[in-house]
């Protein structure tokens, strides 16, 4: 999620100590749990449904996760009747221990997108859509084993004092030193490669949009490092917005949420939002989680209208529910990436792809930057 690199950190003391004193798990089993008959509606569950169910939520913490047990976990809580702990952060290696173990005590799991989609069926099981209604979710967002859990964009932002007369289009003009002098930033973490640059990089080198995938790596590393001496890099969100509250870069390719922070806090930039490329936080189950059926419950319950709209009121992530409807003010209401427009105006980004080849393409990408 912005704010922080896609390093897996290490299991926190709430999480040996959940594991220590036995309270995950769920009691009654999974064959016990009605959900009530009809169709799946996000952001319901039928009242006391889970009634002596523990389940544990894993997210990244910080102001994201209070957001998500405040608009989401509590009030499932209240209305299912469920316990829900809460633990994290997310941690890969220690999701992967619990699924070998066959000792699963993470129920429902806040993920990287790209990370679920390679994970489907291995350690994540695939989503009940039974339970779980993605009827209101944006074309594509879901996943067989995920569902977004907020989204926010990669967008083009430029400085508006030295350009405002004549904005950049779109990425190939990012990339156009010649016609948009000046030092323009691009996330630069070794060990983490999602999509941005190299799509980027091809737009600017002539490639049609609908003809990205699968990328041509080589041709979009060469064009980077035509430009390279003009490339800033940077390897955290807050470094990110800090280049453009400081005016030390004319253009920065940012997390929309940190683009939103930079301008609220006075820096003189503005959005270029063609070709901008969407990007979510998943929902996960892992594979072996004690009563699925719950777990699915709580998902289907933080898709709902309400549930969303009270996250983005708190958190400033563009909620995932087409019906969300939340009061922002003039500026935060800009950074939505979920509405008909914002979409409309989305590079299209094959996250298939991006799941199968991201292992291997860091490696490459970690050799480029050392270079």
């Amino acid at each position: 999620m912005p704010g922080t690199s896609r390093k897996i950190i290490g299991c926190t003391v709430s999480a040996v100590l959940l594991t220590l004193t036995g309270c995950v798990g769920t009691t009654p089993t999974a064959a016990d749990v009605d959900l009530g008959p009809g169709p799946a509606r996000a952001g319901a569950v039928k009242k006391g449904a889970l009634d002596g169910v523990t389940l544990t939520f894993a997210s990244y913490g910080g102001i994201y996760q209070e957001g998500q047990e405040t608009a989401a976990v509590k009030p499932f809580m209240a209305e299912a009747g469920a316990e829900v702990l809460s633990d994290g952060p997310t941690d890969y290696t220690k999701i992967k221990a619990q699924v070998d173990a066959k000792n699963v005590t993470w129920d429902v799991v806040d993920t990287d997108t790209l990370w679920a989609e390679r994970q489907c069926g291995k350690l994540l099981m695939p989503l009940d859509t039974k339970i779980v209604d993605t009827s209101r979710l944006p074309e594509g967002m879901a996943g067989k084993c995920s569902v977004p859990a907020m989204s926010y964009g990669v967008v083009l932002m430029y400085d508006e004092n030295k350009f405002g007369d004549n904005p950049p289009k779109g990425w190939a003009d990012f990339l156009d030193t010649a016609k948009y002098p000046g030092k323009r930033a691009i996330p630069g973490i070794a060990s983490d490669l999602s999509p941005g640059a190299l799509e980027a990089a091809l737009l600017a080198d002539g490639v049609p949009p609908d003809q990205l995938f699968p990328l041509d790596v080589d041709r979009a590393l060469k064009k980077l490092t035509s430009v390279r001496s003009s490339l800033v890099f940077w390897d955290t969100g807050a470094r990110s917005q800090q280049l453009l509250e400081s005016g030390e870069v004319s253009m920065a390719m940012v997390w929309s949420g940190r683009a939103y922070s930079a301008v609220k806090n006075g820096a003189h930039f503005a959005p270029q939002w063609n070709q901008f490329m969407p990007v979510s936080d998943s929902l996960t189950v892992p594979v072996g989680a004690k009563n699925p059926k719950a777990s699915m419950a709580l998902i289907n319950y933080y898709l709902g209208a309400a549930q969303q709209t009270r996250l983005t009121e708190l958190t400033s992530y563009s909620p995932v529910n087409s019906d969300a409807a939340p009061k922002l003010d003039e500026l935060g209401s800009q950074y939505l990436t979920t509405t008909p427009e914002r979409r409309a105006q989305a590079l299209r980004i094959d996250n298939a792809w991006w799941a199968e080849n991201q292992e291997q393409l860091i490696q490459k990408w970690s050799d480029w930057l050392a270079r």
